[in-house]
């Protein structure tokens, strides 16, 4: 899998549970649903994507970067 579409899916599904912890219930549910009508999302795996977003810091602007060894960046991702 590109890593390109790694950092996409984590991006985009942060930007879906946007105030929603993803370990939450409410946020697991939004998760879920996010990755199961995102076309794109199906290719990279929902526990890989859940497992980038437990590890975002709290505040402040953040995106994923580097695929699934990346790790999360400060500041806006130049790719939405």
């Amino acid at each position: 899998m590109p890593e390109a579409l790694f950092d996409l899916a984590v991006n985009r599904a942060a930007a879906a549970l946007r105030g929603v912890k993803p370990s939450s219930q409410a946020g697991t549910t939004a998760l879920a649903a996010w990755h199961a009508r995102t076309r794109f999302a199906r290719r990279v795996a929902l526990n890989d994507i859940r497992a980038a977003l437990d590890q975002k810091p709290g505040t402040g602007l953040w995106h994923w970067a580097g695929g699934p060894g990346g790790g999360w960046q400060a500041g806006k991702a130049e790719f939405p």
